[in-house]
């Protein structure tokens, strides 16, 4: 008999392999911080949309700290029969095919499925996979299925001090989504039942689904027979066009110099670079004129920021980047000391207001400001400035006067192999400084990249005295690796240019 849950249901509708793995060799799969945190949030959401419509039945039960599935199939079915308006988490088994329904309202003489996704984007395609198969699975269990329904997170949502979560969620009806995509359930349960009924491991070769509608998780382990770098490493080319060179046998960098149809000058270097010791591009006369837009004094500006899912602070919304920590590295005149200045919020508090008068505190209007891919701290200004219209004259002042260290970088003014297929400092850094132990995150305690970051800060209030002193430092020494990673990425290029 297949037994098949709806998350392995919709690894089928993205791609077969998908399904086999997660049964035969989850340990595959590779789980970042990002992967995480959408897991946490999803969790956040769904139990925030238990009250939806109302007073609600949960049935979720455990064996121990695994899902009881029996318990829940058959609390399910009595809660139904007994009329029970609202029941999350409804359990139902098919044949060996498993669902569990986020929200099961009665409604119109039968029940209405409401699938809870916590993002903002309704127009998924595997959204539609998944309700389809649960209303397959229902009807087919015997339940009048009267709807079908969509519930994501409204963007414009803007909290006001209470959360209504009437307004926090967007509901959108399926129904005709969900009718035609039924027509293909038979003929992905029949690969399903092929391919999990033997523990071979399915050839199945890349394709557009390995990217869409969100890259697979397999990605690394289904591509360990590309040479590296390969034609998926290539700087800012679209996926559907990477897979054309790749079907066309060209997916060594070997094969692409040869390609005439790549005729962006970056792509080109990048892969020129990988195949030869060339040492490093330096284009002098771009990077002179960059560095002359810089002036003394000249401050170096990061931001760390928390994206919370449920808004806390009044005039947010949810996933909006909420500041809660700076560094500032800065000189004040040519051959000057470097200096420097941080900022780390409360956890548990609304930072914005506090790092607001910092930042007008330690940047004086009219200097220049430099920053890593600049649009995001000019957008975190920009929103402060929004928010606290007493301090906008001086914040827009700082952020209309920040320059963009990526620019010498994304423009091609500077170029290594080390480099790759990005410009990210994470990628420039270790290029510029190879083996630099002080310039090396690895090193770091506790905190070595933004999303580490973002996940540590509103937990600290939550930790022992003594933790929160660690944490707190930890942050703190990351954040300021970013500023003096730029201070050095900004004398090395002043070098390039002697």
């Amino acid at each position: 008999m297949l037994h098949l849950s709806k998350s392995k249901y919709c690894g089928i509708w993205q791609c077969p392999k998908i399904a086999w793995m997660r049964k035969y060799m989850p340990e595959k799969a590779a789980v970042d911080g990002a992967v995480l945190s959408r897991m946490e949030n999803g969790n956040i959401v769904g139990d925030l949309a238990m009250g939806l419509f109302g007073d609600f039945v949960e049935v979720t039960a455990y064996d121990g700290e695994k899902l009881d599935l029996t318990k829940m199939v058959t609390d399910t079915k009595i809660h139904m029969e007994n009329g029970t308006p609202i029941i999350c988490e409804a359990s139902f088994d098919y044949n060996g095919l498993y669902c569990a329904v986020d929200i099961l309202k009665k409604e119109n003489g039968g029940w209405a499925i409401y699938e809870v996704k916590s993002s903002t984007n309704d127009d998924k395609e595997v959204y539609v996979a998944d309700i389809a198969y649960q209303k397959y699975v229902l009807e087919n269990s015997g339940v009048n299925v009267t709807g079908t329904y969509l519930v994501t997170i409204n963007s414009d949502y803007v909290f006001d001090g209470v959360l209504d979560i009437e307004k926090f969620f967007k509901i959108t009806d399926m129904h005709s989504a969900v009718i035609p995509e039924q027509n293909s359930i038979m003929a992905n349960l029949s690969i399903a039942e092929r391919l999990l009924a033997s523990d071979e491991e399915p050839y199945v070769d890349i394709h557009v689904g390995c990217d869409y509608p969100y890259p697979c998780s397999f990605w690394n382990y289904c591509t360990k027979h590309l040479p590296s770098p390969c034609v998926f490493d290539v700087y800012r080319m679209p996926f559907k066009r990477k897979l054309e060179f790749y079907k066309k046998g060209k997916a060594s960098f070997s094969d692409l110099i040869l390609e005439s149809s790549i005729t962006n000058e970056k792509q080109m270097r990048q892969i020129s670079y990988a195949l030869s010791e060339q040492g490093d591009y330096i284009d002098k006369d771009g990077i002179r004129d960059f560095l002359d837009t810089l002036s003394y004094p000249l401050y170096f500006l990061d931001f760390e920021t928390m994206q919370p899912v449920i808004p806390e602070y009044i005039g947010t919304r949810p996933y909006q980047q909420i500041p809660f920590q700076y560094s500032l590295h800065y000189i004040e005149k040519e051959g000057g000391k470097l200096m420097h200045k941080e900022f780390l919020a409360e956890s548990g508090t609304d930072p914005r207001r506090a790092i607001a008068e910092r930042l007008c505190e330690d940047i004086p209007m009219n200097v220049c400001v430099t920053a890593y891919n600049k649009a995001f701290e000019c957008t975190r200004l920009k929103e402060l400035a929004k928010a606290f219209p007493d301090l906008a004259e001086h914040l827009l002042n700082i952020e209309s006067n920040i320059k963009d260290l990526l620019v010498p970088f994304q423009s091609g003014y500077y170029y290594n192999k080390a480099m790759g297929g990005s410009f990210s400092i994470k990628s420039v850094l270790p290029a510029l400084f190879p083996g630099d132990p002080a310039l090396d995150y690895h090193n770091l305690e506790g905190v070595h990249n933004g999303g580490e970051a973002m996940t540590l800060f509103p937990k600290i209030k939550d930790l022992p005295e003594d933790e929160q002193k660690i944490a707190r430092h930890n942050l703190l020494k990351y954040c300021e690796l970013d500023t003096f990673a730029m201070v050095k990425v900004w004398e090395k290029l002043m070098e390039s240019i002697k």
